[in-house]
């Protein structure tokens, strides 16, 4: 096993005392720990399971990216235990780039949305709260950022956040 090497911890957020401002603020942290996380792992372990479900780092981000999609964007996801898995053609980087580009396309759309109790706007398919929808972000990507802890250091004995 590689020796441990600990990334320095970053702190919770300090953000405003809005609702929406702490809502953001919180998924924003997440989001850039669960890309920090995949950035930079090593081939073919990224994509090796960790555990007997099958779940492996890059498909974690991979995952994660769709939800973005589907939920601020509107993409329609038929098969979601499939996006659990990159493609085979894909590399560390290139879904890292597409994460983080998924997520900035999301910050978009909720930097146009002011009120907390309005519908996500995507249009053509029923849409919840913006407040339901961050909050759902903040737990699905939080919990998988937990995955995705454990996993990394599995790999290479990296941790921290």
């Amino acid at each position: 096993m590689p020796t441990a090497s600990r990334r320095s911890d970053t702190p919770p957020p300090r953000t405003g005392s809005g609702e929406a401002e702490v809502l953001r603020g919180f998924l924003d942290y997440l989001r850039t720990s669960i890309a920090a996380k995949v950035d930079g792992a090593p081939e073919p372990q990224v994509r090796t399971a960790g555990v007997p479900s099958g779940t492996n780092l890059l498909g974690l981000l991979n995952h994660l990216t769709l939800v973005e999609r589907s939920m601020f964007l509107g993409d329609k996801v038929t098969d979601w235990q499939a996006t659990f898995q990159a493609a085979p053609a894909d590399s560390v980087a290139d879904v890292v780039a597409r994460y983080r580009e998924a997520v900035e396309r999301a910050n978009e759309v909720l930097d146009g949305c002011t009120d907390l109790g309005a519908p996500v706007p995507r249009p053509g398919r029923p849409a919840p709260s913006i407040h339901w929808a961050l909050t759902h972000m903040i737990e699905e990507t939080g919990r998988h950022a937990g995955h995705a802890d454990i996993l990394r250091e599995q790999i290479d004995a990296i941790t921290g956040r």
